[in-house]
């Protein structure tokens, strides 16, 4: 590689030509040292804008992000594929955040890291949009084709698609993006057909009629974990069924009025003596004048209403079984929709909603409703729509899940596979052991269509293609003159999660290529980072997918993230105006300080408090860093200077300390406390770097520094931009860079992370006490109002234990001389380090008028706290009711007080007298 070095000023025209000049030798690769009036300053301030978008660029161009198997140790995440239309949010900037932080951290250990991003198709969500985009354009989803809905669907995908994987980048976002896969595109797709055939054929996958979660809004069925459940304050209505040849009415409390057109049954408890007058009698159902037997169960709550319960089996999943038990009629009131079906008889065409509210004046009228009361209960909603479910019966797909989750629940409970944090581990099998049967068809379009193909005669075949259909079908039914257009493939397609359940095998092609050679080195992952919402519809599932297919694990560790609330603990939502976005946050205050800001409130597994104030601190901590390459960099080396005392001693402590903060990161990344290895690292550089090693070893102004420590000092920073790079990719990308101009094409993310292992422990203990008596020096200054450009005395009662660190004292306290004396002076200021009693004789430095005005403003405030003290001690109700850890604490701040008022008093007369 050539090396070019320009001299030349800055006002000089000739300065646009050599902008020319650098843009053509940089896109040949010329490294270029420019030097502009010798010596190009520092901003004085850090710009992102200015950063981020160039080594972003520069990491992309040098396909730093990418991986390939090799000799390395593997380091695998997969992304949470994210809705293909979707866009940033907060949710996905801590979870994105965390994980790169975790392949930046493996990428500098050494490891080959593999982050592979990706997308979810998102059935309900997409197929919902492009209805409603084609609504605005007056087409009825129903007066299309499938094939002409799907070019919709996909035209909306490929204009809307892969922008939430575009602002990743914006973060930092360290994906292999060549990898980048879609859950939908080919090498997925035939992934899961060839999972829903392999399941069928080994007995798994079934179709039948069940109770399922409808919703009437996508019309289609949910599985139960895509229901949430939320407390409703609606009405019990109290009706009354007239019993056969009877004057009486039995009464049935009920929360769903507009089902009674689906009654078949009236059920009371065998053991119930309020309702043993109904036994073996028929009762009437109101307004529908259907006859229906009185049945007798366990199942009803003889404390729940009248203990009456109404039998409607089509459109509630316990009356359902009920219905099976006693072979009831079952008699569907509902369209798809959720208006009244013509089965019904009553209120057909009409909203449910809307006939409860009619029903309720219709019965009032009738004289068989008896009265309603205020009820709140627990009421199903579709995750996706946000519509109240309808517990419907229809022919659906299953997937049993009783082989499965026997296969997915040990290897969380033995640790095998790690939570993090632990407490999830119940949750999960309790899932797991209380599991039904996976509803896993779904009535969309979009999304990987059912393999299943329908016999002309009755029955069906399942195949891999339609050319394998065919070859089935003939083989099934002996006819051999059968052709494909005898043959039609179920119109459903199957739940979204069929695909995101392979996504760790899927990746790396081991449903298509078992044991091929990515499968066999990437898998399985390493990490697993999502929220706990999606601990069944996810990664049980994947657990479940990975013993059955790999016969391993998917991933050694799962991380779970908290939800995003805002500083009231309120959860961010669009429709509370509380989410900020992401992208916005981003161009304010930096990626980095964005980065920062979440992480600093984000423990695993509990929820994150965001503040913005968070990432405003984030780029403060940036420009604390930028200014103290600033400063490092701005020394001019002297090549006479010696090493003085002082500096060996800092230099060797913050080894020391950097080492042992090093080890305490890696313990804290192992335990997956991110948080906490950030502000480890952060109090490193700002306290232990920034505010006492720099200040220790700080040249005099206009003086050089010594060659050792400069060299030593450049060290430490290059140790600390490595341990910050995880979490600050840009910064420290950029400060790595300037200090490194021979390290052309090269980057500090792929620099590898070394520090050392050696600990003074009692170095670091003695220092500590060092700061301590520094503190207290600087105390005794501002307290006294004493400028720094005075020195001191410091005296020590007795023995001096910290000889050895003479010189940073005096040079950090601007100290004229540390003695050993027996007794302190007459006005010095006394403080305590341990056993240690030092003294500060002050009494020539200080204004005595200044001071006795400034006690006595301390006086006046401690006195009025006092006076508050004994009024409230002197409440007896108070004195009489407090407990008592209340009350001790009231006369310790008594005694505590008085004798700090003693003590400025004596303080004052002492100032006065010396006057």
């Amino acid at each position: 590689m050539r090396f070019y070095t320009f001299n030349f000023n800055y006002s000089s025209y000739f300065y646009s030509y050599f902008l020319l000049i650098y843009y053509f030798c940089t896109r040949i690769r010329f490294k270029i040292y420019i030097h502009i009036n010798s010596n190009m300053e520092l901003a004085s301030k850090y710009n992102p804008s200015e950063v981020e978008a160039k080594w972003y660029q520069y990491w992309l161009d040098h396909h730093l992000f990418s991986s390939k198997p090799d000799d390395r140790e593997p380091y695998t995440i997969v992304i949470p594929p994210p809705n293909v239309t979707g866009v940033l949010h907060m949710g996905h900037m801590l979870n994105n955040t965390i994980q790169d932080i975790l392949i930046r951290r493996a990428r500098m250990e050494g490891k080959n890291a593999c982050w592979v991003a990706g997308t979810d198709h998102a059935s309900i969500a997409t197929e919902a949009k492009v209805v409603n985009k084609l609504a605005a354009e007056g087409i009825k989803k129903n007066d299309l084709t499938r094939d002409e809905f799907l070019k919709h669907a996909w035209s909306w995908t490929d204009e809307h698609g892969g922008i939430i994987l575009k602002q990743l980048r914006k973060l930092g976002a360290s994906c292999d993006w060549d990898r980048t896969a879609f859950t939908m595109d080919e090498k997925r797709s035939e992934s899961v057909i060839k999972v829903f055939v392999d399941l069928y054929n080994k007995g798994l996958i079934y179709r039948g009629v069940r109770m399922v979660n409808w919703d009437p809004k996508a019309l289609t069925a949910l599985s139960d974990e895509e229901v949430v459940y939320k407390e409703e304050h609606g009405k019990l209505y109290y009706l009354k069924y007239k019993i056969v040849g009877e004057d009486g009415y039995a009464i049935v409390a009920t929360t769903r009025p507009e089902t009674i057109m689906g009654d078949t049954a009236m059920c009371i408890n065998p053991n119930d003596p309020k309702n043993h007058y109904l036994k073996g009698k028929k009762v009437i159902v109101p307004l529908v004048n259907r006859v229906i037997p009185v049945i007798e169960d366990d199942y009803v709550d003889i404390d729940f209403g009248t203990g009456c319960l109404k039998v409607t089996p089509a459109h509630d999943v316990n009356d359902y079984m009920l219905g099976e038990k006693y072979n009831l009629p079952i008699i569907d009131i509902f369209n798809d929709n959720g208006t009244i079906s013509k089965a019904a008889g009553l209120y057909v065409g009409m909203d449910r909603f809307e006939v409860r509210k009619q029903i309720e004046k219709d019965l009032q009228k009738a004289d068989l409703l008896e009265k309603v009361e205020a009820y709140t209960n627990k009421v199903g909603f579709s995750e996706r729509t946000d519509v109240v479910i309808e517990p419907k019966l229809s022919m659906q797909w299953f997937l049993k899940m009783e082989h499965l989750s026997k296969i997915a629940l040990d290897p969380v409970m033995n640790d095998e596979i790690k939570f993090y944090p632990p407490k999830y581990k119940n949750t999960y099998r309790h899932w797991l052991e209380n599991i039904k049967d996976w509803c896993i068809s779904r009535q969309l379009w979009w999304g990987h269509r059912i393999p299943a193909y329908f016999l002309p005669e009755g029955g069906f075949v399942v195949a891999t293609s339609e050319e394998e259909a065919l070859i089935r079908a003939k083989e099934k039914t002996g006819n051999q003159s059968l052709t494909l257009d005898d043959l039609r493939q179920d119109e459903d397609c199957l739940d979204t999660w069929f695909s995101s359940w392979l996504w760790p095998i899927s990746l790396f092609d081991g449903i298509n290529h078992p044991g091929n050679k990515e499968i066999n080195y990437y898998y399985p992952t390493n990490v697993l980072v999502t929220a706990p919402d999606i601990i069944f519809f996810w990664v049980a599932r994947m657990i479940m997918a990975g013993y059955e297919y790999e016969g391993k694990l998917p991933f050694k560790d799962v991380y779970f993230t908290g939800i995003v609330r805002d500083k009231q603990g309120r959860k961010m939502s669009k429709s509370l105006g509380n989410s900020p976005d992401p992208i916005d946050l981003i161009n304010q205050y930096g990626a980095d300080g964005v980065r920062m800001g979440m992480m600093l409130s984000a423990p695993a597994g509990n929820d994150i408090l965001f503040d913005e104030s968070l990432c405003e601190q984030g780029r403060n901590f940036c420009n604390k860093i930028w200014n103290a390459y600033r400063l490092v960099s701005g020394w001019d080396i002297d090549k006479n200077a010696e090493i003085p005392e002082a500096n060996c001693l800092a230099m060797s402590w913050f080894e020391s300390k950097q080492n042992e903060a090093a080890i305490e990161i890696a313990d804290l990344f192992s335990k997956y406390r991110i948080s906490e290895a950030l502000m480890a690292v952060y109090r490193l550089f700002w306290d232990d770097f920034s505010a006492w090693y720099l200040e220790i070893i700080k040249p005099a102004y206009g003086s050089g520094i010594d060659n050792d420590t400069r060299k030593s000092t450049f060290h430490f920073f290059d140790v600390l931009l490595h341990l910050l790079h995880p979490f600050m990719p840009f910064i420290t990308e950029e400060i790595w860079q300037q200090m490194n101009p021979d390290k052309a094409d090269q980057s500090l993310m792929v620099s590898q992370l070394s520090v050392g292992t050696t600990i003074d422990n009692e170095l670091l203990s003695k220092f500590e006490v060092m700061k301590e008596v520094i503190s207290n020096i600087r105390s005794v200054r501002k307290q006294k109002n004493i400028a720094l450009k005075e020195s001191l005395e410091l005296q020590i009662i007795g023995q001096n234990s910290l000889n050895f660190c003479n010189d940073i004292i005096i040079k950090m306290c601007n100290i004229s001389s540390i003695t050993e004396v027996s007794e302190k002076l007459p006005g010095a200021s006394l403080f305590m380090v341990g056993t240690t009693e030092y003294a500060v004789p002050v009494e020539s430095k200080i204004d005595k008028v200044v001071e006795i005005e400034r006690i006595e403003v301390e006086l006046k405030h401690k006195e009025g706290f006092l006076r508050g003290i004994q009024k409230k001690l002197g409440n007896e109700r108070f004195v009489n009711n407090a407990p008592k850890d209340v009350l001790a604490l009231e006369y310790k701040k008594l005694a505590d007080t008085e004798s700090i008022i003693n003590s400025l008093k004596d303080s004052i007369s002492s100032l006065k007298k010396e006057k």
